[in-house]
């Protein structure tokens, strides 16, 4: 059976659009953002473009979410657990765990500057 579609863009809701793309842009190694500053987009390969949609009121999804309020999150497969840790904390990351699992099969929780939650994950599971 064939697709119904093809995966064009990944839209995350948040309070500054503009400042969610750099950070993401910093991490992911992108290209600049477009867009105007309610709607900023950045060309990621693996999903076509990864798009940041400014919302009034936005509220961040709570940590630990008890009834699946983050809806989705994003996990990152990493070389290096605590090069990469470095990386995104100083890209304005703030953890929201220790690494679970330490070793070959270390994760760790984040989130980004305005809330949403994202792993560093070491093997892709």
């Amino acid at each position: 059976m064939a697709a119904v579609g093809t995966l064009t863009q990944l839209v995350i809701q948040c309070a500054d659009a503009r400042a969610l793309a750099d950070f993401w842009r910093r991490i992911l190694d992108l290209p600049d953002p477009t867009g105007d500053d309610g709607w900023i987009t950045l060309e990621w390969a693996p999903v076509g473009r990864l798009t940041f949609h400014e919302v009034p009121g936005y509220e961040a999804p709570p940590w630990p979410g008890e009834r699946g309020e983050q809806h989705a999150h994003l996990d990152l497969l990493v070389a290096d657990l605590e090069e990469a840790t470095a990386r995104v904390l100083d890209a304005g990351a703030r953890p929201l765990t220790e690494v679970q699992n330490p070793g070959p099969k270390g994760w760790r929780v984040f989130a980004d500057p305005q809330g949403h939650p994202f792993c560093l994950v070491s093997v892709p599971e």
